[in-house]
């Protein structure tokens, strides 16, 4: 007898199949990662790390860590990499755990203005355990002003810089961000989870080699498994100064902050995922995908506005873009993202509310909806494909309401997904 679960996971696998997703944080991991993260090695318990584990029977475990710890380093071209973090938000939380002390500050920018949630919320842990520096974006160009953030920092004195960000959608200057914690005597950290597949694929600056601390998920534009890895220098720029009690350097806290401080056992089927994402993000055809991204979304981004569609910061660096419903003259109302999201999801477009800059709603009923292009990318859509999406979604906006439109675009929806199938197994 089948458990009743699976056939819910063939009516998920149908849903992903016949829509379009485009929620700039979800992707479509290859069988082989997906076949890691089902794989035997769900049974192992590896606490620990290679050659120093706590249990016996880790030889082929460390083996498999070390490879993907080996793949990280190639890949970002960093000093150290930690790949045990279960997830985004462990994994900033382990630095914050391994380099600062409660009540120290943070500069990092709200959730309302691109931030994530990890980044200071008050909700959330970062925002209750550490004294936060908000950093927001220009009013009128609603992008960075570097100049802005130096002058704060010079003013308030972080300890820790943040940057990268879950709602932003133009390019970072991280070693401006970096020179500006220097300046102050701060660690320099970027979460890049939205955008390492571009990092990697050299359509967006990086990080490194200059930053302290980067922290990125391994899903999104990265295409592997719901997972997150930290990657760092090994020497502590600042050791003597804030940690002056501390005999372990930048790599040792950090893989200290993660096991003993805040994990247990390893998830190993994920890490052996990882790897072999890494490995996937490694090959040239690679870079052919991430600027495929950058494409699609410049594209998606150019039709929407072609439609009169205001799009926060007039349009996109990167792979994701955010509709300012507030600033649409045919809407012109605020508190509506989430009405539009579901019309939208009626149509067989799945994307999602968003706060946006100086948004007057809240952030359960945002003014913004946020999409991305890195999934369908992944099913081989190009510009053709993005311009059509960008009429439907405009359609849709034209005249939320519309059930009847809705369910002709849904239908117009399923035969363009035909055209791109994800799997074609039926079980995976």
């Amino acid at each position: 007898m089948i458990d009743p679960i699976w056939n819910v996971i063939q009516q998920e696998k149908v849903r992903q199949q016949q829509t379009l997703q485009l929620i700039p944080s979800e992707n479509y991991a290859s069988k082989e990662v997906l076949a890691a993260c089902g794989s035997i090695l769900s049974n192992k318990y590896a606490e620990g790390y290679p050659g120093k584990r706590y249990y016996q029977g880790n030889i082929h475990i460390d083996e498999i860590e070390q490879l993907a710890i080996e793949r990280a380093k190639k890949l970002f071209g960093a000093e150290h990499a930690n790949v045990q973090p279960l997830s985004g938000a462990p994994a900033n939380l382990a630095v914050f755990f391994a380099l600062l002390q409660p009540g120290d500050k943070i500069m990092a920018m709200p959730l309302d203005h691109g931030g994530h949630l990890t980044h200071g919320s008050p909700a959330n842990f970062s925002g209750k355990t550490y004294t936060i520096i908000p950093y927001r974006v220009d009013p009128e160009t609603e992008q960075l002003d570097y100049q802005m953030i130096r002058t704060l920092a010079l003013q308030e004195k972080p300890k820790l810089i943040l940057s990268g960000f879950t709602a932003y959608p133009r390019k970072i200057n991280f070693k401006i961000m970096h020179e500006i914690a220097e300046d102050v005597g701060a660690y320099s950290m970027a979460d890049i989870s939205h955008i390492a597949g571009l990092i990697v694929g050299g359509v967006h600056p990086s990080p490194f080699p200059f930053t302290d601390v980067v922290t990125t998920t391994t899903h999104k534009t990265l295409r592997g498994p719901r997972s997150a890895i930290i990657v760092s220098k090994q020497e502590d720029r600042l050791h003597g100064i804030y940690h002056k009690n501390s005999k372990k350097n930048l790599a040792q806290r950090i893989d200290s902050a993660v096991f003993p401080g805040l994990q247990g056992g390893p998830h190993q089927h994920t890490i052996a995922a990882k790897a072999i994402a890494f490995e996937e993000a490694l090959r040239p055809e690679f870079k052919v995908y991430a600027q495929q991204v950058v494409n699609n979304a410049q594209v998606l981004a150019a039709t929407l506005m072609e439609e009169g569609i205001k799009l926060v910061s007039n349009g996109t660096d990167t792979h994701l873009l955010l509709i300012d419903l507030l600033k649409t003259s045919f809407i012109n109302k605020p508190g509506l993202g989430r009405i539009a999201a579901v019309a939208l999801e009626n149509a067989g477009i799945v994307c999602n509310a968003n706060t946006i800059p100086f948004d007057p709603s809240t952030p359960f009923t945002p003014s913004g909806l946020r999409l991305g292009t890195p999934a369908l990318t992944t099913r081989g859509m190009k510009e053709a494909e993005m311009k059509k999406i960008g009429v439907w979604i405009s359609s849709i906006l034209h005249d939320l309401g519309n059930e009847q439109l809705q369910k002709t675009i849904c239908e117009q929806v399923k035969s363009l997904c035909e055209q791109f199938p994800i799997y074609d197994d039926l079980y995976l």
